[in-house]
């Protein structure tokens, strides 16, 4: 497994409310510096896709980014499907 930083533009971006909202949860959860943010998508056919984000250890396959100073791992298959997208958080 590769532990190599992808150096190509990261196909997300977050927000200033988002990346301020997945740092402090991040450290509420106690994750080690092995967790990163899962950010893809699932599902398919009919019922279209649902997009999954929540921190996660890496796995084979994925591509690891640093984004905002975030570690976000992204299988490559779902670059596809998310790049030019914003991740924002809204509280409620």
């Amino acid at each position: 497994m590769s532990t190599a930083v992808e150096t190509a533009p990261a196909p997300v971006t977050f927000t200033e409310g988002a990346v301020k909202e997945l740092l402090k949860l991040k450290d509420q959860q106690e994750l080690g510096d092995d967790f990163g943010l899962r950010v893809g998508v699932e599902g398919g056919g009919c019922s279209g896709m649902n997009y999954v984000l929540g921190f996660d250890q890496k796995k084979d396959g994925d591509q690891e980014y640093m984004i905002d100073g975030i570690k976000v791992y992204m299988h490559k298959a779902h670059g596809l499907y998310l790049v030019g997208m914003q991740i924002n958080f809204q509280d409620g």
